[in-house]
């Protein structure tokens, strides 16, 4: 577990507790007696949160994330609290198994599967002539990684560079790694600002096994 996602995950639980205390009872129109009644505005600004960081966790595709947004829909019926105790099932079935190590791992055999097929990509448009192209998606890759590892340390996202320089001073990775990030980060922008006469095919070549490697160092 990371312990950003785990502060957040323990913020949003003692806030989940908040919203349950402020829970009342009102009448009811549609049956006798009262109900349970939380105001709307309050569910709102606890769910948006679930959202970003369900969505930060598993990802936008996640089983997690989907079943929050329907929990969160109001359906036939609904009496009280009841869209809000869907929501809440569901956060508190999320929370669990990121504390069990399951989420985590889940996110990273997903985003290893969508990096190892982008950088295939850039193989073939590499040994299709298209050295550039190649350069550009091995540049994406690199730096989404590099973002992910910035989450992950509580590290403020920015230019490639400089989360390169902010991740090297929180020890995520070495000198030599850094410098090599530096001459990876060279390529990619030559390569984004149109410039193919700053790098060659074979530079490419080695930038794309390069990011493989990083990959497999810091998945």
């Amino acid at each position: 577990m990371t312990a950003l996602f785990e502060k957040r995950f323990a913020e949003l639980d003692i806030k989940l507790t908040q919203l349950q205390n402020a829970t009342t009872m009102r009448g009811d129109p549609r049956k006798e007696g009262q109900t349970e009644y939380l105001a709307p505005e309050l569910i709102l600004h606890w769910s948006v949160r679930v959202k970003a960081l369900l969505e930060s966790v598993c990802g936008k595709e996640s089983s997690y994330l989907q079943r929050f947004i329907e929990a969160d829909q109001n359906q036939m019926f609904d009496i009280g609290v009841a869209r809000f105790e869907r929501m809440r099932a569901v956060f508190l079935a999320a929370k669990e198994d990121f504390e069990g190590g399951y989420l985590n791992s889940l996110r990273s055999l997903v985003q290893a599967e969508v990096f190892t097929s982008e950088l295939e990509q850039a193989e073939e448009l590499l040994h299709s002539g298209y050295a550039t192209a190649a350069a550009v998606i091995a540049g994406v890759v690199l730096e989404t990684t590099l973002r992910d590892m910035c989450l992950t340390h509580g590290l403020a996202h920015g230019s490639l560079n400089k989360m390169n320089d902010d991740l090297a001073k929180a020890g995520a990775y070495n000198a030599n790694q850094k410098k090599q990030i530096t001459s990876l980060s060279a390529i990619r922008n030559s390569a984004a600002h149109g410039k193919p006469e700053e790098f060659t095919a074979d530079q490419v070549r080695g930038m794309i096994g390069d990011v493989q490697r990083f990959l497999l160092a810091h998945q």
